[in-house]
């Protein structure tokens, strides 16, 4: 389909996608880590990255930060400074409870109250950094659970987090908004404080007017209907953002759409819907969270925005006012066509003649492979890697 209506192409063009800084970083499982020669060693790095994928694709102004892995010794000032410099500006901020060896037993609902308060500082802390950087967005996951039955009150842990985020969201300036994340398993894998959606809505309701939920597409169960939690989260008016991946069996990290396009696409129609509710759009935040081990950063990254477009792209062409229609029949059949014939649509060109009328190369991943971009930064960084590392190649 070459030519895309203009209200389609119109909603793409405000729709801008997050990159997260550590993504473009040598990553690895529990197991070890994958060197790669091109990935990222500095926050220099990282941003000479992320503007490589904005200038190919024209939709990723902004690098999502963790705290304690990108803030440089000029602090605030320096990283402004810094994304500025590449065209970027500071996207959403990620503390870090889940790291530092005293947080085994958990962050803001360990036991000690020194440790609870230490974290708790934490959070306050990014808060003032998210401040000074002019990011509106506090994203906050917590590694916080247990692994064995018995091993903790979790209606105790319950309250000090709504302590905790209650505390933090008073905090905030009235342009930022806080988005809680929520995980059903793994590091903790008998319960996870903040396991589920409505666990993380309940939290947001607690915490205040401006706490909203972050969808991670990959944090769900096998079988969970993904596209009716954010329906239902966006009528209750607590949607606040996605962390865009892809998974198997559960929180993979995988490019968006390589496992089950379908699937994502539904998740975007939902959202189609729910602007079409309300007249305008939701103002969600769209970013991506994925680190690879085997793809090259930067083209695993060009991968999700521009499979994200796409997919996006059939949603809006999904005609709500049949699919109503269908709806109001009972007709299942026609109901259901309606999306798959969206679905089925090759919106390639479309996407590609939409991208060079803006001055966008028409094919952003061969624009990046022909630019040379990989190997000048592998040149580079091979001979700042630790001696200890090696060559993918």
């Amino acid at each position: 389909m070459t030519d895309l209506p203009a209200a389609l192409l119109a909603r793409l063009e405000r729709l801008e996608i997050e990159l997260p800084s550590w993504g473009f970083a040598d990553t690895g499982t529990r197991f070890g880590k994958f060197l790669q020669d091109a990935a990222a060693l500095s926050l220099e790095d990282k941003l000479d990255d992320a503007a490589e994928v904005h200038r190919v694709t024209g939709a990723c102004p902004k690098l999502a930060v963790h705290v304690l892995w990108d803030v440089p010794e000029g602090g605030a000032r320096a990283l402004s400074e810094a994304a500025a410099a590449r065209g970027l500006r500071i996207g959403s901020i990620n503390p870090n409870v889940f790291e530092d060896q005293q947080y085994r037993f958990g962050s803001v609902v360990n036991e000690d109250p020194a440790i609870r308060r230490r974290a708790i500082d934490h959070l306050l802390d990014s808060v003032r950094l998210g401040a000074a950087v002019e990011s509106d967005v506090l994203t906050l996951w917590f590694a916080d659970g247990t692994n064995y039955p018995g091993q903790g009150d979790v209606i105790e842990r319950k309250h000090r987090m709504q302590s905790a985020l209650r505390e933090v969201h008073d905090a905030m300036p009235a342009s930022m908004r806080m988005l809680v994340e929520y995980k059903p398993f793994e590091p903790a894998f008998y319960h996870t404080d903040i396991a589920d959606w409505g666990m993380a809505a309940a939290f947001a309701r607690h915490a205040g007017s401006n706490a909203r939920v972050l969808v991670d597409t990959g944090h769900h169960l096998p079988g969970q209907n993904i596209e009716h939690v954010v329906a239902f989260l966006a009528d209750e008016g607590l949607l606040g953002g996605f962390h865009f991946n892809d998974f198997h069996y559960a929180d993979d990290d995988l490019t968006s759409g390589s496992i089950d396009p379908y699937r994502l696409f539904r998740i975007l129609l939902a959202i189609v819907e729910a602007e079409a509710r309300r007249g305008g759009d939701l103002g969600l935040e769209f970013m991506v969270d994925q680190s690879h081990n085997l793809k090259p950063k930067i083209e695993a990254m060009i991968q999700t925005v521009t499979t994200v477009q796409e997919l996006f792209a059939k949603a809006l062409l999904v005609d709500l006012d049949a699919l109503a229609d269908a709806r109001r029949r009972c007709n299942v059949v026609d109901a259901e066509n309606r999306l798959r014939d969206a679905f089925a649509t090759d919106v390639r060109d479309g996407l590609a003649a939409w991208r060079q009328a803006r001055g966008l190369p028409g094919d952003p991943l061969t624009a990046h492979r022909d630019g040379g971009y990989a190997a000048r930064a592998s040149e580079d960084r091979r001979g700042r890697k630790p001696a200890s590392g090696g060559s993918y190649a």
